[in-house]
């Protein structure tokens, strides 16, 4: 019989001692006269520390001596599996944690949670530089670890003290450290992206097309469905399903104009619940594509549909995720703008049969070479990306700073969905040509 996960310790009656009795991880407590109110009172409140602290029995501060960094961080994993998780699967957050919190366990596993400290935090930080993080991306983790041991605190696991102590390391500030600075991301201007839009699918083309027209988020663009669009009036309003920051109550609204329209319209003439843009409408329009330029006779080699297989492993889904519409813009980057060919290839991993045929001609150094060569080409291979590779993101924040020109911050505000005018300002970037224009007749 399976075990009940979800189950509840029961109130029962020890007979012996004529008294009622909850057992929880092996331990009996004890909670008065079999029946009595002041025992289900009692019971009731034991049950709500043990749910409340995710299954498990309440660890008092007066026993966080013996309890060690590894435990606090075991307990921590388990509470964050159920947090961030959206629509039933975890978010990206879980993963940054993971992240984090690696070298944390890796120094100071076996740590008593009451000696971990403000040097100990400095540690871990410097574990980091040395592993050639970013500035941002170290202050960042930092800050996760001090969130991590912030909740250690609110659940009895650590000692009152630490959650201040750990706050008073301040974040590495710009200049003042080795670290190097995250690259910003910048607008992309629309002459780079009209050049790559012909070695774009028609699908992932309108994407682009509706993303830098609306401002919306990479993520909206992918779930966008015809229910979730209103109508009724002249301006249509897209309310995703899901969206970044739903988990602090804030409604996202994306208006949709004429110009929006006219690319979105032929992807309405659907199912009310299915996708707009679906990597297996953008697949049959690639194999159609290939059919019409296809120069071989049908009557050699194979006619479409015969070469699949019955069941194969990897279909073309529904639904467009980011990271796929992600690489389908940067492979026609590289087509567009002439990624070398032998770049392309130097970068990728070595199969087993090459390492095999490498080791037989001059053993594990020439297995050592060839991979050195391909980290260098890896490092060649992202510094071209950077020149001439842009990414979803960047249309947002084209379309930012063209509203923010034209009619202001906080019209840019409401468009990009920012709560603040602070983060809205990361995306648009400030119109300097009307500053040099403003000092030239003033100035």
């Amino acid at each position: 019989m399976p075990a009940l996960k979800e189950a509840v310790p029961k109130y029962r009656k020890h007979k012996a001692s004529g008294q009622a009795i909850v057992t929880i991880q092996g331990q009996d407590f004890y909670l008065g006269p079999w029946n009595s109110k002041a025992s289900r009172v009692e019971y009731d409140r034991i049950i709500a520390e043990y749910l409340a602290a995710g299954r498990q029995l309440p660890v008092k501060v007066s026993e966080t001596s013996d309890l060690t960094i590894v435990e606090v961080l075991a307990r921590y994993k388990q509470f964050a599996r159920r947090y961030y998780r959206k629509n039933g699967t975890p978010t990206g957050e879980w993963e940054n944690i993971e992240h984090a919190i690696r070298p944390v366990l890796a120094l100071y596993g076996r740590t008593p949670v009451k000696d971990f400290g403000p040097l100990a935090l400095k540690a871990v930080r410097q574990k980091m530089l040395d592993g050639g993080l970013t500035r941002q991306g170290i202050n960042a983790r930092i800050n996760r670890i001090k969130r991590v041991f912030r909740w250690a605190v609110s659940e009895e696991l650590a000692p009152p003290m630490l959650a201040h102590a750990l706050g008073t390391v301040a974040g590495l500030e710009a200049g003042r450290t080795s670290a190097p600075e995250t690259v910003p991301v910048t607008p992309v201007s629309d002459e780079i992206v009209d050049q790559t839009l012909p070695y774009l699918s028609q699908v992932v083309a309108d994407m682009v097309r509706f993303q830098r027209l609306t401002g919306c988020r990479p993520g909206e663009v992918c779930q966008l469905r015809p229910m979730n669009v209103d109508r009724s009036n002249a301006v249509w309003e897209y309310r995703p399903a899901s969206h970044k920051t739903e988990h602090h109550g804030v409604k996202r609204v994306i208006c949709i104009g004429p110009k929006a329209q006219e690319v979105l319209t032929p992807y309405l003439l659907r199912a009310a619940n299915a996708y707009c843009f679906s990597p297996a409408e953008s697949e049959s329009q690639h194999r159609q594509t290939r059919h019409a330029a296809r120069k071989t006779p049908l009557s050699c080699g194979s006619v479409p549909g015969s070469n699949r297989k019955p069941k194969a492993k990897r279909r073309p889904a529904d639904k467009f995720q980011k990271d796929a519409y992600n690489r389908a813009i940067m492979r026609a980057c590289e087509a567009a703008f002439g990624m070398p060919r032998d770049l392309r290839r130097a970068s990728k991993k070595l199969s087993p049969s090459q390492k095999r045929r490498l080791c037989d001609e001059g053993g594990e150094p020439a297995v050592q070479q060839a991979e050195e060569e391909r980290q260098h080409c890896l490092k060649l291979a992202a510094t071209w990306c950077a020149e001439h590779c842009w990414t979803p993101n960047q249309l947002r924040h084209t379309a930012a700073t063209e509203i923010r020109r034209q009619y202001g911050l906080e019209a840019a505000q409401v468009v990009l969905g920012h709560t603040k005018a602070d983060t809205t300002q990361v995306y648009a970037e400030r119109d300097m040509a009307l500053a040099a224009e403003i000092m030239q007749k003033i100035g």
